[in-house]
């Protein structure tokens, strides 16, 4: 068994505030989805994350699928999913996740994983078989993939790429400064880097792909440090940002430093369109896949004016 993060922290829960209440959804729905995913013996982030939405979007028959087992491979002191020594990769999952995507008639499929360093590409080419199957499946269905890091490796990257998402997505999770105590396994500049590489090659291809990273707010990140954050993801041509309040999933993960308001996710939205990002999704409930689909559609006329002035 790999080696198991211990975050024990000594500063009692702070209740939460009456902002991240959330809504029950229809139970008829999410009982459809559930079954769905158990019979096909698939696992989800919406489960596997604790994802304070999932009511919500199971309600609405969507799924965020989590590709190559529940056990990953890194130590985040953030994240709920299992730690350890992963199985096998299923060679019937790519398959298992495009018929979900059928049975949910999705417009818009977001699909994640766990991180496999214990693979020599890092699980990229069952990500690249896995699109291919999804697509083949529901070919006018647009396909989100949020990947991890592959340790750099910018063959793997290109095996991803080479299957054509719609959205290439890769969460920096949290602030350069806080990587160390929050992803101990991971580099900042990596993170970047690609980003980087995904959106060149889109732009070299000319290719329609957006890009997208998203972080967690309430680590000990000042405001101004998230706003440097956002620069650098622009400077990268990352299109989309989604900015959520984390949530401690349970004792030995990272204590919750501070509630962000409302007020304080609404600034950094404000923020992130007049640098030029085409879609900020930003408040205390936002994670990665939360209103994905309505996060790549055309920016208003609105906000392009306003980005427009901005610029000039």
């Amino acid at each position: 068994m790999g080696r198991e993060l211990r975050v024990i922290s000594n500063k009692p829960r702070q209740p939460k505030p009456d902002w991240l209440k959330i809504r029950l959804g229809d139970p008829t729905n999410q009982n459809h989805v559930l079954k769905l995913i158990e019979g096909l013996n698939l696992h989800t982030v919406c489960q596997e994350a604790k994802c304070p939405n999932i009511f919500e979007c199971w309600s609405d028959r969507t799924a965020t699928f989590m590709l190559a087992g529940d056990i990953c491979t890194r130590h985040c002191g953030f994240c709920a999913v299992g730690k350890g020594q992963p199985g096998l990769l299923d060679a019937e999952e790519p398959r298992h996740v495009a018929e979900a995507v059928h049975h949910l008639n999705l417009a818009h499929a977001v699909i994640t994983s766990v991180n496999r360093d214990d693979l020599p590409d890092g699980g990229a080419g069952h990500w690249a078989e896995t699109i291919r199957q999804v697509r083949a499946l529901n070919p006018t269905c647009k396909i989100e993939v949020l990947i991890p890091d592959f340790n750099g490796d910018e063959a793997a990257l290109n095996t991803v790429l080479d299957a054509e998402p719609d959205v290439l997505n890769h969460n920096t999770e949290t602030i350069a400064r806080l990587y160390r105590r929050v992803r101990p396994d991971a580099v900042y500049q990596q993170t970047m880097t690609l980003l980087e590489r995904a959106a060149r090659r889109r732009d070299d291809e000319k290719r329609g792909m957006l890009t997208k990273s998203g972080i967690m707010a309430g680590l000990g990140e000042e405001f101004d440090e998230v706003v440097e954050l956002m620069k650098d993801l622009r400077a990268v041509s990352c299109d989309i940002m989604t900015i959520g309040q984390y949530l401690q999933p349970y004792e030995r993960r990272l204590p919750v430093e501070r509630y962000v308001t409302p007020e304080e996710f609404a600034r950094w939205r404000e923020i992130g369109m007049e640098m030029g990002f085409r879609h900020v999704e930003s408040s205390p409930l936002t994670r990665s896949s939360y209103h994905a689909r309505q996060q790549t559609e055309e920016p208003s006329q609105e906000i392009n004016e306003a980005s427009l002035a901005t610029a000039l």
